[in-house]
């Protein structure tokens, strides 16, 4: 199954007490389940945000125990700093990584957020993706006024708390929502001077810039400053001019697709009262938010990048527009790095997207794909980047799993005197061996003159992957499953309380111990077709190695299906057996038909260039 992984950003009121910070992240901490990943306090802005990862109830858990150690340690009313700030604990994101969707962190959100009214007594107000109406969605709006305008707001009824409680004045209000993940991503370039990364900065993000004519080549702030006037509105984005400030809307909705009253609200401008203020021009990438600075430690200028949403602005999409923008400036970019942390799912569409650049497979292992993208993006630039730290969701194997032993220790392990591992791990081995080869012989055909041949490699190469990883996973899924019925077994039976526990403990692993065979069958069927589809479209030097694959994947099928029917003896329930048997009868025939085809197909591929060899007749 896969994992569910949600990420919790909880920002506290407090930068400077390293006593109280560290109370606070302990109690976030003894919560099971949780890993700490960053704890960044700012004296100057008297705040401190706090990243940690895991299963969503743990993180709940662990985002209540923060809010609840906050305010037993913070009083708002001597807190002061740069930061704007509503509450000891102020904002409270979760942010879906793997396995959940935005509206299940809603979800924890709105459940967050009736438990901290309720039990801690503190207001809480929904913000982004769980916002109760859509004028809350902006964090900066609901936190307008900040903790010394919140009394008077709390009485406001537009804003009437999402969950009330009697007003606090030592724990003021806190807000909470559900967002997705923010990558922080900054871009080097080979220049000292801040100003060449603002240019750049000004360029990709989203609120833009103030509008210049004249002279912008190489560096646009050095145009004339562009206003609006009676009868004259300019576009900030191209050389149109309106007589009213309405049909520039229009214009800009129509030819840059973007509204021009909300990219000037961006900007703190009031689109009411346009006439003597500068005019606005609208950035390359919608989610991006970016500054330009110098680093001392580098030496170096670099574009400060915040991606708010990377599936709408990815990483590489960003890099790729500044390296061109840097180039008409004379600059070069000499490499990037990712703050904190980055999804898994983001960086490996970052390493795909250069696979495809380069003509290549993404039919690869995903550790090749990420490899690609930290080559690409020259993550290593400035600082080590080691994927292990920087990705989150990072797929891994635990050290303990049989498929991180060494072959011959996993061999030697299948050999000795006891019954796990067996048959049924060594079938989900023998279809993952199987998929592989397909993958190989997929990625050895692909890069040919047919390019519609070549998308259905990769595409074949891609699916193989997807089956060898969820085969890998079977090897020890298989192994546990039976420790599983056998723990079952070991249970009391003393009384007939305890002899009807362990009957049902025992058919509920006999279940397990056959649908675990038996998804290992339906996946080897799989990597059969796979197989047999690379002999096809592979070349006929690597046909054997498909062959191969074939009936590496039929072992998988055909062990899978045997370690589900010798279970099929104890089960009680007649109607569940008689279906699996005729799930495994219907998966063998598929398989042998299937291997029959991808046999035959091999030997007379063999025979004929076997007939055709010089000194043949």
């Amino acid at each position: 199954m896969p994992r569910k992984l949600v990420e919790c950003v909880p920002n506290i009121s407090e930068g400077r007490d390293a006593a109280k910070i560290r109370q606070v992240t302990e109690a976030i901490t003894a919560v099971a389940g949780i890993r700490l990943l960053d704890v960044d306090p700012g004296a100057d802005t008297n705040r401190t945000v706090i990243t940690f990862v895991g299963e969503p109830e743990a993180v709940l858990e662990g985002a209540f125990a923060c809010i609840r150690a906050a305010a037993r340690v913070i009083d708002m009313r001597h807190q002061h700093g740069a930061h704007p700030r509503m509450g000891a604990t102020d904002v409270v994101p979760f942010v879906p990584v793997e396995g959940v969707s935005m509206e299940d962190c809603a979800a924890l959100a709105r459940r967050l957020g009736r438990r901290v009214s309720e039990e801690l007594g503190i207001p809480v107000y929904l913000y982004e993706a769980a916002a109760s109406r859509p004028e809350r969605r902006n964090l900066a709006d609901v936190r307008r006024g900040e903790y010394e305008g919140l009394e008077k707001k709390l009485q406001d009824p537009h804003w009437a708390p999402d969950f009330a409680a009697p007003y606090n004045t030592q724990t003021g209000a806190t807000i909470i929502g559900a967002r997705e993940f923010l990558v922080a991503y900054n871009v080097t370039l080979n220049s000292s001077d801040k100003a060449h990364a603002t240019d750049i900065a000004f360029e990709l993000r989203e609120k833009g810039r103030v509008a210049r004519r004249g002279r912008v080549q190489p560096y646009y702030q050095g145009g004339d400053l562009v206003h609006y006037a009676e009868g004259s509105f300019p576009c900030g984005n191209c050389d149109f001019t309106g007589t009213t400030f309405q049909e520039t809307v229009e214009h800009c909705a129509s030819a840059h697709g973007y509204d021009l009253p909300d990219l000037m609200r961006m900007n703190d401008v009031d689109p009411a009262r346009p006439v003597g203020g500068k005019v606005r021009r609208r950035g390359l990438f919608s989610h991006c938010k970016a500054i330009g600075w110098y680093v001392d430690t580098y030496h170096r200028a670099q574009i400060s990048v915040n991606l708010t949403d990377y599936k709408q602005t990815a990483p590489h999409t960003v890099l790729e527009e500044a390296r061109r923008l840097a180039a008409e400036r004379g600059l070069v970019v000499t490499g990037s790095e990712i703050v904190g942390l980055v999804p898994f799912q983001c960086l490996l569409a970052s390493g795909r997207y250069y696979l495809k650049a380069m003509g290549k497979s993404t039919g690869v292992p995903t550790s090749d794909i990420l490899q690609t993208a930290a080559f690409s993006m020259g993550l290593g630039d400035v600082a080590p980047f080691d994927p292990e730290k920087k990705v989150l969701g990072l797929p891994t194997h635990d050290p303990k799993d049989l498929v991180s032993m060494p072959v011959h220790a996993f061999t030697d392990e299948v050999s000795r005197n006891t019954p796990a591992p067996g048959g049924g791990s060594i079938a989900a081995l023998a279809g993952s061996l199987g998929a592989a080869l397909a993958s190989m012989v997929a990625n050895l055909a692909q890069g040919g003159p047919d390019a519609d041949k070549d998308a259905r490699l990769i595409a074949l190469a891609e699916q193989a992957q997807v089956i060898k990883d969820r085969l890998l996973v079977a090897v020890d899924a298989d192994t546990n499953a039976f420790n599983a019925f056998m723990e079952a077994r070991r249970l009391p039976d003393g009384t007939p309380e305890q002899k009807a526990a362990r009957q049902t403990a025992m058919q509920a692993g006999l279940k397990v111990a056959i649908e675990v065979p038996l998804d290992t069958a339906r996946t080897g069927l799989a990597a059969l077709e796979l197989a047999g589809e690379a002999t096809r479209l592979g070349k006929v030097a690597s046909i054997t190695d498909a062959a191969v694959g074939a009936q590496m994947a039929y072992a998988g099928v055909r062990g899978g299906i045997w370690n589900a029917v010798i279970n099929l003896k104890d089960i009680v329930d007649v109607g569940y057996a008689t279906d699996i048997q005729a799930q495994c009868s219907g998966l063998l025939a598929q398989a042998g038909e299937r291997l029959a085809e991808i046999t035959g197909f091999v030997d007379r591929k063999l025979l004929d260039r076997l007939q055709k060899s010089p000194g043949r007749t």
